[in-house]
């Protein structure tokens, strides 16, 4: 039996992809409330099966496209496992951003589990990664438990949220200097590049969007969904600084009838952002709104008279996070407070170079990170060290967790001081 672990040729793309689950109309998600989905049910309707045509055009799409980095297995020449990194720019602490290899569409048929294929083609992404100087790796996990003995551990989150029309009345503010329109796709698509690069500036955990990211925005209805709508806010001056798409889907329940969905809304300013949820939450011949894969830190719960109104009725993590090059990741990043930090890194088997013991020292924005043979004030996981880069993970709960072995009495304040931001991060789309 031979076996290969290396990137498809053009003339086995076609076998790559129907390795896929998503390729097959088969199962590419743990069988859980999705976050993402605005739907009642848990997940949508899978996809049919993948017609030769479609798997032509992802192929000619896909050996064109420079950000795509395919690798597969192959046993005795028959593709049995196949995932790919797609290159990003991922905002971090502070503003700048770091290059970011997004790990997507990841499986190895179930005739072939269980014999470390997946595990070859994430070490063959790793060092691709690294030779590429992306210091990073993420993903959406499909399953909670597979990606953390690579050394992935959870980032960002993200909630569905319900709100009753007739508890949304919002506290009183200071009058819209901006106004609100309606638009078409053809406005929204020139539209939410502008507003989006605007936020991702400020947003850590935010993405690049790829090339064509609202180019299939439409008009037309999307079966009983019915069509997307597109809101826009204008500030005073006539620019575009805040969009919403959503829908009102039909529904053959009563339960669910009247149903307003947000699938995304973008502001750059609480003006604008304002304004957009104000007409969203009072919407005519509505009685629900419902607004999946949002941030766990969202404001409109505090412009609302009654907070306790929005019930968040799903949750999850979002993007996973994976430290490839720790000197180069830290400090490509900046810090909450200026200090000093020496870590351990012991047991990172698939980035060996990360383990040893590490100076980080933060002066505001910038930081160095270099190999050190003094004591350290403690030891860290890669997994845990992945989990604060972007901020949001606490401390205190890794540590209690046994994901951080503190030296000193002081080492798990001042490891929270340096990495702990406000807001927390989010991302608002997948890959």
């Amino acid at each position: 039996m031979v076996t290969q672990v290396r990137p498809p040729r053009r003339d086995e793309m076609n076998a790559y992809y129907r390795a896929l689950p998503f390729a097959n109309g088969l199962p590419q998600w743990e069988p859980a409330d999705a976050a993402w989905h605005g739907g009642p049910e848990p997940w949508p309707p899978q996809r049919t099966r993948a017609t030769a045509e479609q798997l032509e055009e992802w192929a000619e799409a896909d050996v064109k496209n420079e950000s795509f980095h395919p690798v597969a297995t192959f046993v005795d020449g028959a593709c049995v496992g196949a995932s790919a990194t797609i290159s990003f720019d991922v905002t971090v602490p502070g503003g700048g951003t770091v290059k970011m290899a997004g790990v997507t569409s990841t499986a190895v048929i179930a005739t072939h589990r269980r014999r470390g294929y997946l595990r070859r083609m994430m070490q063959a992404m790793f060092e691709a990664a690294l030779e590429r100087g992306e210091p990073l790796a993420m993903l959406s996990a499909s399953e909670g438990s597979i990606y953390g003995r690579f050394g992935y551990s959870p980032a960002t989150y993200r909630t569905r949220w319900e709100l009753n029309r007739h508890e949304a009345a919002l506290l009183p503010a200071a009058p819209d200097p901006g106004s609100l329109e309606l638009v078409d796709a053809a406005q929204a698509r020139k539209a939410w590049p502008t507003v989006h690069a605007q936020v991702r500036a400020h947003r850590v955990g935010e993405l690049t969007p790829l090339p064509g990211r609202w180019d299939r925005l439409s008009d037309d209805p999307d079966g009983t969904n019915g069509p997307l709508r597109y809101l826009v806010h204008r500030d005073r001056h006539g620019d575009v600084d805040g969009i919403a798409n959503f829908r009102l889907p039909w529904s053959s329940t009563a339960a669910n009838a009247g149903t307003l969905v947000v699938e995304a809304l973008e502001a750059t300013n609480p003006a604008a952002y304002r304004a957009l949820w104000s007409v969203l939450v009072d919407f005519d011949l509505t009685k629900t709104i419902v607004a999946p894969a949002r941030p766990r830190d969202e404001p409109l719960r505090w412009m609302l008279a009654n907070p306790r109104a929005m019930r968040v009725t799903r949750q999850s993590d979002n993007l996973w996070a994976r430290v490839l090059d720790v000197p180069l990741a830290l400090t490509q990043r900046s810090y909450g407070a200026p200090g000093e930090l020496v870590f351990t890194v012991e047991t990172d088997r698939m980035c060996p170079a990360n383990n040893r013991t590490w100076l980080l020292h933060a002066d505001g924005a910038s930081a160095t990170c270099v190999a050190t043979d003094r004591e350290a004030d403690l030891t860290i996981t890669v997994p845990a060290l992945s989990s604060l880069y972007f901020g949001g993970i606490s401390a205190h709960d890794l540590a209690y967790a046994g994901h951080i072995t503190p030296h000193s009495d002081s080492a798990i304040g001042q490891l929270a001081r340096l990495f702990r931001i406000d807001t927390e991060p989010h991302n608002s789309f997948g890959f």
